[in-house]
């Protein structure tokens, strides 16, 4: 059966969701991201009951990362790696199994349930890959039948070119592979005001900081 692994890093303030700071404060963006983490376990968990991983930075020990494995019952994994691309090539080594896995972050909100099912149907209708783009250039999902290191190699992670270099490597190797629609993430100032009208609870009782401020 098909697993979902969920890449999340723990709610520091000050060390997540920084660009968002300004508008937001440190801790009003720590917040924001645990809202979303929980908020991409509980979709993952409606797509695939009982087969989600939580891989966790910096350590699965962190009180919050504790807390939702309790609240969803689910497992807790460290990553490990250097970049980006070596943690999830290396989460998607040890879960493989020889079953299909879709990999997720956490900075896109608008990815529903439906998407999440999308993407499995897609592999288990003998898709090699799939991916979910963004509209920065990068992705918010990728999905394997099977472990394939080299799609994570010579990527320019971070920057606009990350879903079209990913793209390159499933044609490259030959995959048969399907995208989801573009969807949009949570990771500059201007991304908030389209947060705020189409999932407004994730940002309820957190304050711009010159609204907190001027009090």
């Amino acid at each position: 059966m098909a697993r979902i692994i969920v890449f999340a890093k723990a709610p520091h303030a000050g060390e997540v969701k920084t660009r968002l700071c300004p508008p937001l404060r440190p801790q009003g963006a720590a917040l924001l991201h645990a809202r979303m983490v929980r908020r991409t376990l509980a979709t993952a968990c409606a797509a695939a009951p009982g087969q989600v991983e939580l891989h966790c930075s910096p350590a699965t020990d962190e009180p919050f990362f504790v807390e939702c494995a309790r609240d969803h019952g689910i497992a807790l994994y460290a990553q490990a790696g250097g970049d980006i691309g070596q943690r999830m090539s290396y989460a998607m080594r040890v879960a493989s199994q020889n079953r299909p896995l879709l990999l997720i972050g956490t900075d896109c909100p608008a990815r529903s349930t439906d998407d999440l099912r999308i993407a499995l149907q897609a592999l288990e209708a003998g898709n090699d890959a799939v991916l979910g783009p963004v509209e920065d250039g990068g992705y918010s999902l990728i999905g394997l039948s099977r472990f394939e290191p080299a799609v994570f190699e010579g990527i320019e992670w971070s920057t606009a070119q990350v879903y079209s270099q990913t793209r390159a490597q499933f044609i490259r190797l030959g995959l048969r592979w399907h995208a989801l629609p573009v969807s949009w993430d949570v990771d500059l100032p201007a991304d908030l005001h389209r947060l705020r009208a189409d999932c407004p609870e994730l940002l309820d009782g957190i304050a711009h900081a010159d609204e907190t401020s001027s009090r």
